[in-house]
């Protein structure tokens, strides 16, 4: 496996789908000698995760999501 002149690599899907990393999963770096040791992060959400997860459920409007749709699409 080659590097990319921006510095990035390929995790092998096998490794991905074993790990649960998919688009998005935050992971760490770490040196050990003349090693580099990728983990997943364990780090909680971020912070727009956690701004939509205390809104979920919060709506009062008596709509339907497809009546929503139609207002915001101009239908």
């Amino acid at each position: 496996m080659k590097v990319t002149e921006k510095g990035q690599v390929t995790i092998p899907k096998e490794l991905r789908d074993a790990l649960g990393i998919g688009a998005g999963t935050e992971v760490t770096f770490e040196r050990r000698k003349d090693s580099l040791v990728v983990r997943k992060s364990n780090r909680g959400p971020s912070r727009g995760r956690r701004l939509a997860e205390g809104l979920k459920g919060r709506g009062d409007v008596e709509m339907t999501t497809d009546e929503i749709m139609a207002l915001t699409r101009g239908a």
